[in-house]
């Protein structure tokens, strides 16, 4: 059955060609796999294809500092060795290096959560997915677990611009620190993180007792869980939770992080969910019929990244998979047996049923101590950001004009970007993946 909902899906092949260095576990290239099993399920057809914007510095100074924005655009590698005292400033080194065209790759993926943003704003859409964002640890002024510029946060402001009440919603393993940090003061957007904590795991935040300060008490929900959590016992909390905060809150609009380090087997997590058990999470917050920005975020087994995500695209647009993953680009990724779905972990579940349900009721006890749907006096909205036009006569013809710069205001569904370059080939980086 086609969905009724109409779907914008923002991708651009270049984000998944930047390369963080041998051994680091982030890998890009895990967006163009995704893609191309959207594209070889034929999802494509089903929904609007667009290619983002680039996101301009002003832009990301909405939440930014501007001096930390200026430093990432002007940094390379070639120059990082002139810049030590900054680098240790800006938390840039080990988790998160500097590499070629890191300016462009945050301003791919932020302005395709601002553009899914937008096109919510603008009711053209009911549902907007970009997978290459999701980056829910960076702060105003620094770098943080793989994540430069917080597109989250970018996104939230501008979906504040039309909804008084923004739900957000993250299931990667990972504490959603940087989204939490950033409106931890307000009542304006409430943060819902299902995460590991405990052991030291990244980043130490996000216990249960962390709810928010002044207008934003009670407006953070952290849901603290420890290795080895499976099916049955994350998706029956994660209803029980979400049902009970938005009947409470009344969000105007919902953005969902589908962090997928959350899977079984993944290179950084230690849960046991299958890939059926995250979508089902997917699919019950689609299922509220709130307008929805979906993201990704971390994931670092990267064949069941691609997998995982290309089965929620399935979830939104309201279409089963078959479990053979037809021929596509990166096939070979998928062997031995090229199947959609992966098996649960094994890993021992260490949540008992008393930790769970004492957890269960310490959150839904903080959600009776906030008023149902803080009322907002909405101030005349402002404009969407001011994007420059250029003058072609005025361009130099010398200079050749990027791609990017001739699609920027063309949004074409007639192109798949069918051609992405694998540069994380495993033949080149044999260090990869060990």
């Amino acid at each position: 059955m086609p969905s009724k909902d109409r779907i914008s899906y923002f991708y651009d092949g270049d984000v998944g060609s930047v390369y963080f260095g041998p051994n680091h576990p982030m890998k890009p290239h895990r967006l163009c796999m995704t893609h191309h099993l959207v594209l070889s399920y034929e999802l494509h057809k089903k929904m609007e294809i667009y290619r983002p914007h680039k996101a301009y510095p002003v832009e990301l100074a909405q939440f930014h500092s501007a001096d930390y924005v200026e430093f990432l655009h002007r940094i390379t590698p070639d120059t990082q060795h002139l810049f030590s005292n900054e680098l240790a400033t800006y938390n840039l080194g080990e988790d998160c290096p500097v590499f070629e065209n890191l300016f462009e790759f945050c301003q791919i993926y932020a302005g395709g959560t601002i553009d899914a943003a937008r096109r919510l704003n603008n009711q053209l859409c009911d549902i907007a997915i970009n997978w290459a964002g999701g980056l829910h640890h960076a702060k105003k002024c620094e770098a943080s677990g793989f994540c430069y510029i917080n597109d989250l946060v970018l996104g939230i402001l501008e979906l504040l611009k039309y909804h008084a009440r923004v739900l957000y919603i993250d299931i990667d393993v990972h504490h959603g620190d940087g989204v939490e940090e950033a409106f931890y003061f307000t009542d304006r957007v409430m943060t819902v993180s299902f995460h590991k904590f405990g052991d030291l795991f990244f980043p130490g935040t996000g216990d249960v007792k962390e709810t928010g300060e002044k207008e934003g008490k009670f407006y953070a929900i952290n849901v603290p869980l420890k290795d080895g959590i499976d099916d049955p016992s994350f998706t029956r909390l994660f209803k029980t939770i979400i049902s009970k905060v938005v009947e409470t809150y009344q969000p105007g609009a919902i953005v969902l992080q589908c962090g997928a380090d959350s899977l079984a087997a993944d290179r950084l997590g230690c849960f046991n969910l299958s890939i059926d058990g995250h979508a089902e999470c997917v699919r019950f917050v689609k299922k509220l019929n709130v307008p929805l920005l979906v993201t990704g975020g971390g994931g670092y087994t990267k064949e069941n990244v691609a997998r995982c995500w290309a089965l929620e695209t399935g979830v939104l647009l309201d279409t089963e998979l078959p479990n053979e993953i037809p021929e596509n680009e990166y096939i070979q990724y998928f062997a031995p047996d090229f199947s959609l779905k992966i098996p649960n972990g094994h890993i021992e579940n260490l949540n008992s049923k008393s930790y769970l349900s004492t957890i269960k009721m310490q959150v839904l006890e903080n959600l009776r101590c906030i008023q149902h749907a803080p009322s907002v006096q909405m101030q005349e909205v402002p404009p969407d950001f001011y994007i420059p036009d250029f003058d072609e006569d005025e361009q130099n013809p010398d200079e050749r004009i990027d791609q990017h710069t001739q699609d920027k205001h063309i949004q074409r569904d007639d192109e798949y970007y069918e051609g992405d370059n694998d540069n994380d080939n495993d033949h080149d980086h044999p260090m990869d993946d060990v």
